[in-house]
């Protein structure tokens, strides 16, 4: 299992930085949820880069798909990985399926 964060600085662009369960003890404890569903995709996505309307923590529960950061770095989250998505603002990200797959969707409020 992988944890990322998908964040912009203040230039705009995007970036990826691993994370550990135990240096983020805020994730232990999901508060200021707004929604959370479970999402099942063909494996057709494809995205140029995008920002995100809100923050979201997105568990992958099987499929791969590769998330591009506008730094040029880029991740394939598979099963097991989670991702906390905070690049709301500048470039974004890019997304493209790898297969077919499915996540559970946390969508956070400030």
């Amino acid at each position: 299992m992988a944890i990322y964060r998908l964040y912009s600085d203040s230039d705009g662009e995007s970036h990826f930085e691993d994370m550990k369960l135990e240096d983020h003890p805020e994730l232990e404890a999901m508060l200021n949820v707004s929604e959370v569903r479970i999402q099942e995709f063909d494996g057709s996505r494809l995205m140029d880069y995008h920002p995100l309307p809100e923050r979201r923590l997105i568990i992958h529960l099987s499929g791969e798909v590769e998330i591009g950061a506008s730094d040029g770095s880029k991740r394939v989250l598979r099963a097991g990985d989670i991702r906390l998505m905070e690049d709301v603002a500048g470039k974004g990200h890019t997304h493209r399926d790898l297969s077919p797959s499915a996540a559970v969707y946390v969508l956070l409020t400030d």
